[in-house]
């Protein structure tokens, strides 16, 4: 019965438009649908999802005035401004449409019971108090990027950037372990346009919560310090792709014929490599990444996405010889079902960027990371995993394929390694518990149910 009466009550989700975003927020939609809540995901055009990996959700995209010129800047920021500057008028109108349609027979239709936005789609807090709907914010980050995004607009606005070179490696007080060089500066470097959507996500007006996809046990001292500056509930309910396992978001084609071939490796004896959805590089540092696979003698999986290095189409650019040199020990693909294949039991390593839906699969599945960052919290969440979890190592210099070979050597086969891999055990078992009944997220997760109820 309470079920039903849930699935009369519809949320509205609105994801920001890039991979990382998107996956957190629709893995909430899965979550949230499976508490018995119908979904209706309002998306921009630009980067929009894919209707069909989510048959139960009604999806709404709404024109978000985005020229070629802007997509093809390649810049988030710029994008994003743009998006929260085109799309109030939009979403009131698709919103209020919701609400006066005339009601039709179905589980999927009824009230809207609440908006729940991504930080930096703030846009939808105005567009919800004027319609008198409550709303909550998601965060996709972890609560020490946020702590460290703030620090850095304070040091912004006290005209302290750009860091000297000589203060790059100093400690950021009150920030411990970062340093100035781990500051989240975004891909294109700070702007005032940078400052200000920051400030604009970050102000708490009238939303009734703040959703983490996080855990206690993971940021005990930054949460706690999140805490205590906001006036709201802060629910840490994450990791949310482990309440919602069977949801996939992916932008990109998921190549799943790697499977087959993790599945003739041994135990432990896979590295696997993949930088993300926005980071690119040049040809001699694909070079030299790949040279230093090579020599490590580890069996790799490696995703390289299309025109992930400038001009490219996919992978006519790897060097002359080294295919003939890996044979059958390298298994090269555009985009994997990551989950699934840090999940496997071949795997035993994760070169990556960093981002956080990448080091939380990692760190929930028990695998030891190689960092290598390049921008935003990718820089925050590599520290944390080579100086706070102790789950990894971190490559902090120009892509050098002896660095990397030592890297992979270091994580996948020497006792430096072992060890790691013994408190990413550790980390996957608290983890664990976070989200069984009465677990820290499991928790959180009924008290948003219950707040959205009431």
């Amino acid at each position: 019965m309470e079920k039903n009466c849930h699935r009369r009550r519809r949320l509205v989700l609105l994801p920001c438009p890039f991979q990382g975003h998107i996956n957190a927020m629709l893995q909430l939609g899965t979550i949230l649908h499976a508490r018995g809540f119908s979904i209706t995901i309002v998306h921009a055009e630009f980067n929009s999802p894919d209707p069909s990996n989510h048959p139960n959700f009604n999806f709404l995209p709404i024109p978000d005035g985005l020229s070629e010129a802007d997509i093809s800047s390649g810049d988030p920021v710029s994008i994003l401004w743009r998006i929260n500057a085109n799309c109030r008028s939009h979403l009131r109108e698709c919103l209020s449409q919701m609400m006066t349609a005339p009601a039709r027979e179905g589980p999927d239709d009824g009230d809207i019971a609440c908006i729940i936005y991504d930080e930096f789609m703030y846009f939808s807090e105005a567009v919800a108090n004027s319609l008198k709907l409550p709303s909550i914010i998601l965060t996709t980050m972890s609560a020490a990027t946020f702590l460290a995004r703030t620090a850095l607009i304070q040091l912004v606005a006290d005209g302290q950037l750009p860091f000297q070179d000589s203060v790059l490696q100093d400690s950021v007080p009150e920030l411990y372990p970062l340093r100035y060089k781990d500051l989240p500066i975004p891909l294109f470097g700070i702007c005032d346009t940078f400052s200000k959507l920051v400030l604009e996500a970050y102000k708490i007006r009238t939303s009734s919560a703040i959703i983490w996809n996080t855990m206690d046990c993971l940021e005990p001292s930054s949460l706690s310090h999140i805490k205590h500056q906001f006036q709201v509930p802060i629910l840490p309910l994450g990791p949310m792709h482990k309440f919602a396992p069977a949801s996939s978001s992916s932008l990109w084609k998921e190549d799943t014929s790697c499977m087959e071939w993790l599945g003739k490796q041994t135990k432990h004896s896979v590295i696997y490599v993949s930088l993300g959805s926005i980071a690119s590089m040049d040809e001699k540092q694909l070079a030299e990444l790949a040279w230093g696979l090579a020599s490590s003698q580890q069996p790799f999986l490696w995703v390289i996405r299309p025109g992930s290095v400038h001009g490219s189409e996919w992978i006519e650019i790897l060097p002359e010889g080294f295919k003939e040199n890996i044979g059958d020990r390298g298994c090269i693909v555009t985009w994997a079902l990551q989950k699934e294949v840090l999940a496997h039991s071949a795997v035993g390593g994760f070169l990556s960027h960093c981002g956080w839906n990448s080091t939380l699969e990692s760190i929930s599945e028990g695998i030891p990371m190689i960092c290598r960052p390049y921008f935003g919290d990718q820089r925050v969440n590599a520290r944390y995993v080579s100086h706070v979890w102790k789950v990894g190592l971190e490559l902090e210099n120009e892509m050098e394929r002896g660095e990397i070979k030592r890297a992979v050597r270091r994580v996948m086969v020497e006792k430096e390694g072992e060890a790691m891999r013994e408190r990413a055990k550790n980390l996957k078992e608290n983890i664990e518990l976070c989200i069984k009944e009465d677990g820290s997220s499991n928790n959180a997760l009924n008290r948003l149910v219950e707040m959205i109820m009431s």
